[in-house]
């Protein structure tokens, strides 16, 4: 029996899983990055494949699962959220994917892969003016984090662990300046605010491969 040669293909992380009935409160998270990677990858936006952007130059390793909410975009709502939020005018969303990062007491090896989160809270960044928020979540039936849903319920020492890295992952050894802000800490109600901008920033766009 012939078989559709499409029925073969694989759905684009991006745009071709949906972030289901349940979000923002809980949706599948497309991981890119995991702990101990010396190398970025991230996801090629055409192809759908996963890519290697560059090598980590300096010690910074990312503290936890790291990846985007398929069918989300930062832009005009997102970047217009921080204005709300901060005063601060003339900003333009980065243009990519909303980021997030997963907290679990699990070893995962390798990125490329789908996982079920809760956003717990968020890291407003701003880097040379482009609105980059990092949303925080918990894996879902997670031992250790699984039963949180606040960010206010994390070690402290850990909220500053993540906020270091995203302020110096950038940053050459010995340079005393950063391109990279937060300018909020916040919680869950605050992410899923984010989230439901970033998917009408998708819905929004002509984005190529969108369906």
């Amino acid at each position: 029996m012939a078989t559709d040669p499409l029925s073969r293909l694989t759905a684009h992380p991006w745009h071709g899983v949906s972030p289901g009935d349940k979000a923002p409160e809980q949706c599948p998270r497309y991981i890119e990055i995991v702990p101990p990677d010396t190398v970025k990858y991230e996801l090629d936006k055409a192809s759908g494949l996963l890519k290697l952007d560059r090598p980590q130059l300096f010690s910074n390793v990312i503290p936890c699962l790291y990846g985007f909410i398929p069918q989300s975009y930062c832009a005009v709502q997102v970047a217009a959220r921080c204005t709300e939020r901060t005063q601060r005018t003339g900003l333009r969303g980065d243009g990519d994917p909303l980021d997030i990062c997963v907290l679990t007491e699990k070893t995962i090896s390798h990125g490329n892969l789908l996982v079920t989160a809760r956003p717990i809270g968020g890291l407003r960044l701003v880097d040379k003016g482009e609105v980059d928020d990092k949303i925080i979540a918990v894996l879902r039936d997670d031992a250790l984090y699984g039963a949180m849903n606040e960010l206010s319920e994390l070690p402290k020492k850990l909220t500053d662990r993540l906020s270091h890295y995203f302020l110096t992952y950038k940053q050459p050894p010995g340079s005393k300046t950063s391109t990279c802000e937060i300018v909020e800490v916040y919680g869950r109600d605050e992410a899923h605010e984010v989230i439901r901008r970033s998917f009408s920033d998708y819905a929004s766009l002509a984005l190529p491969h969108a369906s």
